[in-house]
C-alpha cells in the first residue's frame, strides 16, 4: 500500500516513542504468557475477513474510548497489530499516553503473521 507523506510522518513520530516487537518475539511472548493481550486494531471488516486466533479486536477508531474497559490493568502486556505495522504504532503511542506501560507494536502486522503461518480464524 502506498501511504501518504503526512501519514508516514505521524507514524514515524509515534515509532520514535513506541517499542516494536518482531513476529518471533511476539510468538514467544504469547506462548510463554497466556495473559498477554494480542490486540487487533484493524477495522471490523478487516477483523471479519480473518484474524489471529487468540486476538481480541479493538479498532483504532475507538481504542482510546474502550481500551481501559477491555484491559483495566495498565501494567498488562499488550501486543498490538494492524495490517502492516503502521496503525499499531499509532495505537501503542496513544495507549502509552493513557498510562499503559507494557505495549508493543508488531512489526509487519497481520500480513507478516499470515505469511508466517500464525493460526488464524474468521
Amino acid at each position: 500500500m502506498q501511504h501518504s507523506p503526512g501519514f508516514l510522518k505521524i507514524v514515524d513520530d509515534a515509532k520514535s516513542r513506541v517499542k516494536e516487537i518482531s513476529l518471533e518475539q511476539a510468538r514467544a511472548r504469547v506462548k510463554a504468557n497466556p495473559r498477554v493481550v494480542l490486540l487487533d486494531v484493524r477495522e471490523e471488516s478487516e477483523w471479519a475477513a480473518g484474524h489471529a486466533a487468540e486476538a481480541k479486536q479493538l479498532g483504532k477508531g475507538i481504542l482510546e474510548r474502550d481500551l481501559e474497559k477491555m484491559v483495566p490493568d495498565a501494567d498488562a502486556e499488550i501486543i498490538m497489530y494492524c495490517g502492516g505495522g503502521f496503525r499499531s504504532a499509532l495505537t501503542c503511542d496513544a495507549a502509552q499516553k493513557m498510562g499503559f506501560k507494557n505495549v508493543w507494536s508488531l512489526a509487519g502486522g497481520y500480513k507478516a503473521m499470515a505469511a508466517a503461518g500464525w493460526p488464524m480464524t474468521k
